[in-house]
This record gives C-alpha cells, structure tokens and sequence, in this order.
C-alpha cells in the first residue's frame, strides 16, 4: 500500500491554493520599495532614505483571542489584531513600520479561512502603512487540535537614530492616552474563563452589541496618527499597553528616578471592563496589570506639546503627568478621586 504526504495530513495542492488566493491581498499592501513578488524563497525591500537609519524588529501573536474567534466562527478580523500588536510596538520604540510576514500553522489547511484570515492580515497592513511581503503557511497534522490554527506576525520598523524611543522623558511631562478599541489582544485566558463559568456574555451590552462580538473587535491601530508626531519630536516616549498592563508596560519608556501618575477618573472605563471587573470579582490592581482599560497607548509629551498632539489626535486624553520617583515608590501610581 502506497502512503503518499496527503495520505499524512498535508495536501500540497491545498497550501498552493492558499498560496495562490494569497498574492491579490499581499499585492494590495505593497509599494515602490518591494522588490521581490510573492512566492520567492525570501523577499526583498529597499529601505527609504531617512538621516542615520536603524532598523527595528518585532514579532508577536493574538494568543487566545483565536480561540474565542473559531468559537464564534468569525476570522476575518483576527488578522488585524496580529498587525496591530507588532506595529504598535514598532511604533513605541519610534519606528515607522515597513513590512510584516505572517506565520499561521494548523492542522489541516482550509484554503478558504486561510484567506480569510490573510485577508485581514492584509487590511491590517495597510492601516499599519505596511507591506505584506511574504508569510508561511504551516500544515502539521497532529501539531494541533482538529480545526485550530496559531498566527504569530513579523515585522522591521525604520527610524532615525536621533527619533528612536523612549527620549527626554522628564518630570513634568503629561501623560496622553489614546482610546483602545476593546480589550485588544490581551487578557483572553481570563476572558474565555469568565465567559465559560459566569455570566460575563449573558446580556448584551448597553450599546446592543453582544459581549463575544465585542471581544472580538480589532485592535486599534494607531501608526498614521501618531508616526508624524514621532517623526517631529513631539513624542517623548511611548508605551504599547498589552500583556501586563499598564504596571508592566509604562516603566518600559521611564528612566528609573521617574514615575508614572495617572489620574485615575482621567477617563470612564469602557462597559466591557466594568463588566469583566464584576464578573471576575477584581481588584483595581489586577485590572491594570491584566487589561488596557480603555487607553491603548499612553504617550509622554512635553506639557508645551499637549495641544498640537491633541489637535492632531482628536480623542487624545489628559490621562496623568511624569513625576520625580522617590525611594522605594512604584513607577506606576494612581490618584483616587477624593
């Protein structure tokens, strides 16, 4: 008896199909300074000019969000959220993002979510103003469960030496919070429990959208509002605010003698938090070391800047200011409301 690779679990003729309904929505992300097509063993990109330039890598993936996305059978928007955690990261260390390659591996290829989910990808980038230029696609019978699938994303980001991130953080900075989308990618381990032992999605949410629909909602991409900021120096130091939170995620872009002072009544929580916080019987601390609450990226700007980045960025927000760190205080801290 003749046991050919289909017979395994891995049918060529699916991943080329793939491969093939691919091209048209890498194509649609890609510019002058893509060099190489879709399909090469390696792709190519000229760098654009700018003064003493670095180059910026990141990778990262959308973790269990997947799983509450093939619950609800709805992929075409969980590739945005691969693009959106690796951009935005770029973008706090300062980098204008240039190209992304994706990775998604599963256990028996279906050409048509895997286009869907690529088709996302591709939306994704171009939000990001970055080129989809090439990507693997990994069929591994028994690597995974029946009908899974795992994303993880790549990308280079390109930046003057002199605009790289964080720089002349100081006391007297204000801190600006630019409003999340939802949950974004992060905190869905926690998320899928409530969702599965209390009664987290029974209701709907005040604005009638169902809680998993909600869940589900693309990260925020925020390069094309934030990059000519950056680029301007207007922007002192930026922080991503993903797994860890806010306590994990501010110290990265503060010197050691500084802290972080947010104002906690700056802004009102999204519904969906308030609603997480109940149903999981939180504490306020563990909420911001879990979930962005609302502020997917907070931003340190000189107090002479806070009205040109608010001018720019229309729902920027006044959320606490940089403050000298005394001995033994944390890096973050929070001012109740009296």
């Amino acid at each position: 008896m003749s046991i050919d690779y289909k017979a395994a679990g891995v049918d060529i003729d699916a991943g080329n199909a793939a491969a093939s309904a691919y091209a048209p929505l890498a194509a649609a992300t890609q510019n002058a300074n893509v060099l190489s097509k879709l399909g090469g063993f390696a792709a190519a990109y000229a760098l654009p000019a700018v003064p003493d330039p670095v180059l910026l890598a990141a990778t990262d993936g959308v973790g269990t969000k997947l799983l509450l996305a093939k619950e609800c059978q709805q992929h075409d928007t969980i590739g945005i959220d691969l693009v959106a955690m690796v951009a935005n990261d770029l973008l706090a260390d300062g980098a204008q993002p240039l190209f992304f390659l994706d990775y998604l591996a599963t256990d028996q290829l279906e050409p048509q979510l895997a286009a869907t989910v690529v088709k996302g990808i591709a939306t994704g980038c171009q939000q990001a103003g970055m080129a989809l230029i090439g990507g693997e696609t990994a069929e591994m019978p028994g690597m995974y469960p029946a009908g899974h699938y795992d994303l993880a994303g790549f990308a280079v980001g390109l930046a003057s030496r002199s605009r790289i991130l964080p720089q002349n953080v100081s006391a007297g900075d204000v801190l600006i919070g630019l409003p999340s989308s939802g949950v974004h990618s992060n905190g869905f381990s926690l998320v899928r429990k409530l969702l599965a032992e209390t009664e987290l999605g029974a209701t709907p949410l005040a604005d009638g959208r169902d809680v998993r629909q909600a869940l589900l909602t693309p990260t925020r991409i925020y390069v094309q509002e934030v990059l000519p900021l950056v680029q301007a120096g207007q922007i002192h130091g930026i922080a991503h605010i993903t797994g860890g939170g806010f306590a994990d995620n501010v110290p990265r872009m503060l010197p050691d003698d500084l802290a972080a002072v947010f104002a906690a009544n700056a802004w009102q929580w999204p519904e969906l938090f308030t609603r997480i916080q109940t149903c999981g019987e939180l504490d306020f601390a563990a909420m911001r070391r879990t979930f962005n609450l609302g502020i997917g990226l907070v931003m340190a700007v000189a107090a002479s800047e806070v009205a040109t980045v608010q001018a720019a960025i229309p729902d920027a927000l006044v959320i606490g200011r940089v403050a000298k760190r005394g001995a033994g205080a944390a890096a973050v801290q929070w001012e109740e409301a009296e």
